[in-house]
């Protein structure tokens, strides 16, 4: 019976330590070595081999020809299948966002460098937003991505940005580093962000970043700029923050979230 437990203890562990690198992996933003592998995770360089090589046997993890480690592609499908279902858990509340304010909302979340939009509810008006779920933007250009970044590390934010770019969707897109810090920095202060016409004119969106949630996530009310006016926005940004918060809620109580 001991050598059993003992046999179960140490698979858990292996297992544990397989995620924590895939999470390292994912951390790094593209790829890895072993040796700066070993020292995000503390582990000696052995297991490192021993796990890392079972990863990329499987296809969790591939190995490039400079022989530096990335996440493999047969964590795509997983994460297709796990946003879809983070989609479907918060459709009710998009549906009552879009009850009480009368607005298109979404849900998106940051994967990798990208915004991606998982879910959405339309509003009733005959002129209304709509960003098909899937579509993917970078976070500089849309309320839920600087919701989403206003929330990480400003290390985080200038690595991902270096990678990324500022390139503009429209003339008011922020593509200047340290204003989008600033703003940044108001949107964490005040709660909430807006979109003022930055990913498309002639559309303002309220987003408010979800709480708790297992990857940066953000639920956003848009609408065109015209209806969806700044007495409006008093109007409707505490609901979107009152929300998320109870998306975040429901998502830590359904043991989504540890």
């Amino acid at each position: 019976m001991a050598a059993e437990k003992n046999g179960r203890d140490g698979g858990v562990q292996s297992l544990q330590r397989a995620f924590e690198l895939l999470e390292h992996l994912a951390d790094t933003g593209g790829e890895a070595s072993l040796s700066e592998l070993a020292t995000l995770s503390g582990l000696p360089m052995p297991t490192i081999h021993r796990l890392i090589r079972t990863l990329v046997d499987l296809g969790y993890v591939r190995q490039n020809t400079n022989r530096r480690y990335a996440l493999g592609a047969r964590l795509i499908r997983l994460g297709e299948n796990a946003s879809m279902q983070f989609g479907s858990w918060a459709r009710p509340l998009l549906a009552e966002l879009v009850d009480e304010v009368g607005e298109t909302a979404n849900l998106a979340v940051l994967e990798r460098d990208e915004v991606v939009y998982v879910a959405q509810v339309p509003s009733k008006h005959s002129m209304r937003m709509f960003t098909e779920v899937g579509r993917r933007l970078l976070p500089h250009g849309t309320g839920v991505g600087k919701a989403m970044l206003a929330h990480l590390p400003p290390e985080d934010v200038t690595a991902l940005l270096a990678r990324t770019g500022m390139p503009s969707y429209t003339e008011h897109t922020f593509t200047d580093q340290d204003a989008l810090l600033l703003e940044l920095a108001k949107i964490a202060q005040q709660g909430y962000a807006l979109d003022e016409a930055e990913q498309e004119l002639g559309v303002r969106c309220v987003a408010v970043a979800v709480p708790g949630a297992p990857v940066p996530a953000a639920v956003s009310v848009s609408g065109p700029s015209g209806r969806l006016t700044m007495e409006a926005v008093e109007r409707i940004a505490p609901v979107v923050q009152r929300i998320a918060t109870s998306l975040g809620s429901t998502l830590s109580k359904d043991g989504v979230t540890v």
